[in-house]
This record gives C-alpha cells, sequence and structure tokens, in this order.
C-alpha cells in the first residue's frame, strides 16, 4: 500500500526557519508531480508549491521568494524548505503526490499531515 509520510513541521518564531520533509512508499511505479498543501482552521486547503517529475515548479503567491520546493526522486521524498515565515503560514500542511502504483495504476496520495505554527 502506498504511504506518504510528513516530518518537520513545529513552532518557530515569525521570520524563522522549518523544512518540511515528506517520503513516499508502497510498490511504486513511478511519481509524476509532488506538491505540498496547507490548511488553516476554518480555512479551505489550499496549494503552497508543487513539483513535477522534470523539477518544474510552481509556488502559490503567498510565499513565491520565501519557500522552496524539491524532491530527491531516488528517495521518493519532497520536501519544503520555509524561510521568512509568517505568522499567516500557520496550517496543517499536507504533502501530496501523483503515483503509479504497481497493482493499481495512476492516483493521488494524501499525507496525514504536520503542523505548522508560527508566533509573532
Amino acid at each position: 500500500q502506498v504511504q506518504l509520510v510528513e516530518s518537520g513541521g513545529g513552532l518557530v518564531q515569525a521570520g524563522g526557519s522549518l523544512r518540511l520533509s515528506c517520503a513516499a512508499s508502497g510498490s511504486i511505479f513511478g511519481i509524476n508531480t509532488m506538491g505540498w498543501y496547507r490548511q488553516a482552521p476554518g480555512k479551505q486547503r489550499e496549494l503552497v508549491a508543487r513539483i513535477t517529475s522534470g523539477r518544474t515548479t510552481n509556488y502559490a503567491d503567498s510565499v513565491k521568494g520565501r519557500f522552496t520546493i524539491s524532491r530527491d526522486s531516488a528517495k521518493n521524498t519532497v520536501y519544503l524548505q520555509m524561510n521568512s515565515l509568517k505568522p499567516e503560514d500557520t496550517a496543517v500542511y499536507y504533502c501530496n503526490a501523483n503515483i503509479w502504483a504497481v497493482v493499481t495504476g495512476w492516483d493521488d496520495y494524501w499525507g496525514q499531515g504536520t503542523q505548522v505554527t508560527v508566533s509573532s
């Protein structure tokens, strides 16, 4: 069974940095796009950043210039380096990946989320 596991969340002061990691495991044939989404209390889940298998990246306007997404294909892992964090970045961050499982084919998978809290 394919699984995504996030790590690296925590509490940080405004202006600080965090690095999130998400590792995919299971019977994986290939991974296309991987990305990070976030959801704050009372708000809809939103795309933060994504990266294709060709390493093309896209970012939400609110994080451009502050966050960097990257991936290690050999490890089936995607990272999100978050710098200059702001209180409005506080949310649960979810990893997403478009994965071709060996038996079931292409599908989207989600991690369980990791909490990021930015204090003033």
